[in-house]
């Protein structure tokens, strides 16, 4: 069976992931599929907008397929890992700067690299069981694929806390928080890309089936993730978040994760690079993903998570306070290549 759909379907260009069982994680090959189909689309008259949807409920897309990229790093081949995130990373910010509209259908789970090809389009649409978040701290890695830039450019340190935590957000929480735009129900879904297929009409297939945008929970704690996300320290996060009972969940999900991952996200974020442009930020984020298979948690995290899934990685540094500001410097350096 094929990895993914790509096809011509009346005015639009549709992609379709068709690895449900995988929850549609990316392979190289497929981002390699889709970038050519966007650049044989881009200017091409017949086609008046590209739709990215996938099959199967749970998941759009749950990210990258990283066991090779694992695999290729235990044989210190540490370029396969380099080479799939610049491919990667070109990819997101082709999409970023895509001339069409560029329509996004994300149900089920939305996570890393399943963001990178939906939620920098121009029309993101979520559902009613859509869950997006961005979950790299948990295997060692950082908010990447251009995620930084969207969550750094969200005020009040929200963005902090989402990449920290890895904050799932549903429907209401994704709109609020500017990864998605629009609430369709998904049994409209097929109705929508139908319509967009018949007169290529953006706009019109979207206010004929969007309905009112759910309420977003994390709203009503965002002055409280103001404050605790404020402090430039990174190493009494976990002190400031325990004053809260709103935070528990989020402080819960924190301490599992890579303290250098979280410790990097947190000071990434505030770097003024990374909210300023999408090309920024994926720079920024490709001088730690770059390094990542060789001096920082990700081959522990993918193990524990992926390989072995015990869930029970060994990081590098058992706190926040463990982790000096010295690695984090390092981490960030220009890369020499």
């Amino acid at each position: 069976m094929p990895e993914i759909y790509i096809k011509r379907t009346g005015a639009i260009g549709r992609i379709t992931l068709s690895r449900p069982k995988a929850l549609n994680s990316l392979t190289g090959k497929m981002l390699s599929q889709i970038e050519i189909a966007l650049d044989n689309w881009e200017n091409d008259p017949a086609i008046a907008a590209v739709v990215v949807d996938a099959e199967g409920d749970k998941a759009f897309c749950a990210g990258g397929d990283i066991t090779d990229i694992y695999k290729q790093g235990k044989k210190k081949n540490y370029r396969y890992g380099q080479k799939f995130w610049a491919d990667e990373y070109r990819l997101n910010l082709k999409i970023a700067r895509y001339k069409k509209p560029y329509l996004a259908f994300m149900q089920g789970f939305t996570m890393g690299g399943g963001v990178g090809i939906s939620c920098h389009g121009s029309h993101r649409i979520v559902g009613e069981n859509s869950i997006i978040s961005m979950p790299e701290c948990g295997i060692g890695l950082v908010p990447d694929v251009g995620g930084s830039f969207l969550l750094a450019r969200l005020e009040k340190n929200v963005g902090a806390y989402l990449g920290t935590t890895a904050f799932r957000m549903d429907a209401g929480d994704s709109i609020f928080c500017k990864f998605a735009d629009h609430y369709i129900p998904i049994e409209q879904w097929p109705h929508t890309i139908k319509e967009l297929a018949t007169h290529g009409d953006v706009e019109y297939a979207i206010n004929k089936y969007q309905r009112e945008t759910p309420k977003s929970q994390l709203r009503q704690i965002v002055p409280i993730i103001e404050e605790v996300m404020q402090p430039n320290d990174y190493s009494r996060l976990e002190e400031r978040m325990s004053k809260y009972s709103q935070l528990a969940i989020g402080l819960n999900s924190l301490k599992k994760n890579s303290p250098l991952s979280v410790a990097f996200t947190y000071s990434m974020l505030k770097m003024p690079e990374v909210s300023r442009d999408i090309e920024s930020a994926l720079g920024i984020e490709y001088r730690y993903t770059s390094r990542a298979q060789e001096e920082t948690d990700f081959l522990e995290g993918i193990r524990a998570m992926v390989i072995d899934k015990d869930r029970a990685p060994q990081w590098k540094h058992k706190s926040l306070s463990e982790v000096k500001i010295e690695e984090i410097t390092a981490l960030l350096a220009p890369l020499n290549n």
